[in-house]
Order: structure tokens, then sequence, then C-alpha cells
């Protein structure tokens, strides 16, 4: 039986890190400049000490840092990841020698390039959304992944490639009656896509605002087609509402003739009254009535 080893991920998380007023490093910069400058002037033996505290004095300049607002910067002490400063404005580091990076945590836009997929049916579409993101968590950001605006980039088109697949364009089919469509339920498909690129992007300390379809067409080798199908599809329910309105007003008219006393109709001129009033109802074009004047026989 072998054994299993489980390994556990080790995401890398913001650290507050704690920083001084500018200001008031400055001030303490500057005191320790003229304790150099006394030590310069001071006797021989006490002058030797300006060979530690001068240099020391230059590394400090690298303390200074200035952070804008909705910005953060992460601090590395020879390699390992030590904190991030998020205060903003004129900052001061007890410890000169980290490295500091900047990274920006305002709201900012992708918007994908059109891609061709194919949906649920098979049928090729076109397909491109804009994700609204920002960074929340700059350790993540930064060391999690490679490059974490290219990693927005291709996992939001993952997803989306992934979602448009799961889906028709439109109800067509009896199969997708009652169910999503891609082209009619926009909330739905907006709520689902920005979950599914919130759980990709959730590794890198991004969070995901909104993500929403901005280009859906059908493919251009099937667009005509499919036009044609959808107006077929117009025009038999629009058929059917005028056949069913038409039935309706046929049944309403028998119905008063019959209650008035206005005629009495045998079954065969029902139907030949029927027929003709189905025809006047039902044509596409204005109908001319033709007079009788003899009888139907």
């Amino acid at each position: 039986m072998s054994d299993t080893v489980i390994r556990k991920e080790a995401l890398i998380k913001d650290i507050e890190k704690s920083s001084l007023n500018g200001f008031i490093g400055l001030g303490l910069h500057i005191l320790f400049g003229l304790f150099n400058l006394i030590i310069l002037i001071s006797g021989t033996f006490i002058s030797a000490l300006i060979i530690i505290t001068g240099p020391l004095w230059l590394i400090y300049t690298n303390s200074y840092m200035i952070i804008q607002p909705n910005e953060a910067k992460a601090l590395q002490f020879f390699g390992k990841y030590s904190g991030t400063v998020r205060i903003e404005g004129f900052r001061f580091l007890l410890n000169p020698l980290y490295q500091k990076t900047g990274i920006s945590l305002r709201i900012r836009n992708f918007e994908s390039k059109m891609l061709k997929v194919n949906d649920v049916n098979a049928n090729p579409v076109e397909i491109a959304a804009v994700v609204v993101w920002r960074v929340f968590d700059a350790a993540e950001a930064l060391f999690e992944v490679d490059d974490y605006n290219n990693y927005v980039q291709i996992q939001s088109e993952a997803a989306l490639r992934a979602m448009a697949t799961k889906y028709p364009y439109d109800v067509i089919e009896d199969k997708d009656v009652g169910g999503i469509a891609l082209s009619s339920h926009q909330e739905e498909i907006a709520m689902q896509l920005q979950q599914s690129v919130e759980n990709r992007l959730k590794r890198a300390g991004i969070e995901v605002l909104e993500a929403r379809i901005s280009h859906l067409a059908y493919s251009q080798e099937i667009a005509q087609a499919m036009l044609r199908r959808q107006q077929a599809s117009a025009v038999v329910a629009a058929r059917s509402e005028i056949v069913k309105g038409a039935v309706g007003m046929v049944e309403l008219a028998l119905e008063q003739l019959s209650e008035k006393n206005i005629i009495e109709l045998d079954e065969e001129r029902k139907a030949t009254m029927v027929s003709n009033l189905l025809v006047v109802l039902c044509s596409e074009t204005d109908t001319t009535p033709v007079i009788n004047t003899g009888t139907l026989y």
C-alpha cells in the first residue's frame, strides 16, 4: 500500500506593515546628519566613527516613499516578503534595505477579444465580454502569479469560453425551451460569468466587480441561415396568433347570428361562411369581396 502525500498550498497573503510619517522620518534623518557632522569636526579618534555612520546616513535615504491613493507598496527583504504598506502619503521605513514594489488597487476594465466558440447546440457564435476588476491583495497579485494583468486576460477569456459552451445562443430547439439563453438572459449570464471569472482570479488576489457580455452574434458562416430560421419562427408564431384570433371572431359571429335569429344556416352554409371569413381574416393581402346575387347552388 503506497503512502499518499497531501500537499498543502501555502498562499502568500497581505501582511500589514507599519511605517512612520515621512516628515518625522525626515526630521530624524536630519538629526542623524547633524550628528555625523559633529563627529566629523570632533577629535581624531571619534571622527573615525564617520566611516560607519556616514554610509548608514546615505543608506537611509532609501527609506522614503510616496504612496498614492488606492496604491500599496509590497516590501521584500533580500527576496523575502515582509509586508505591505497601504497608508497613503509621505512614509518612512525604519529598515532602509527593503525593496519596494508598487501596485495599484484602483478599479480597472478589461475587454476581451472577440472569441469564436460553439454554443451548447454546436452553433458557432462570436462572443466578447467586459470585466471590471481590482487588486485587493497586493502580495497575492505580485507573488502568486507571474504577471497578474496577463493572468486576468487569459483566465477571463477561458471563463467566457467555458460559459458560452454551456448555453444556447437563443431558444430555438424544443429542448431549450424554459432554459437560459445567451441572448435573452443577460442578467443571469452576467452573474454566472462574474462568479466564474472571480473563482479563477481569486488565487491572484483579484476581486471581480462586474462581468458582462459586450458582443454576441452568430458567426458569419451561419448568420444568414440562422436569420432565416428566426424569421421563419417569427412568421409561424405570428400566423398562429392570427389564426387563433380569426377562429375566435368566426365563433363569435356564428353565435351572434344564432342568438339574434338573423339568419338560419345549415351546416353546409356554415362551412362556407367559416371558410370565407377565415380567408378574409388570415389573408396577408386585402381581399376583394364577390357579391353573390343568386344562390349557393
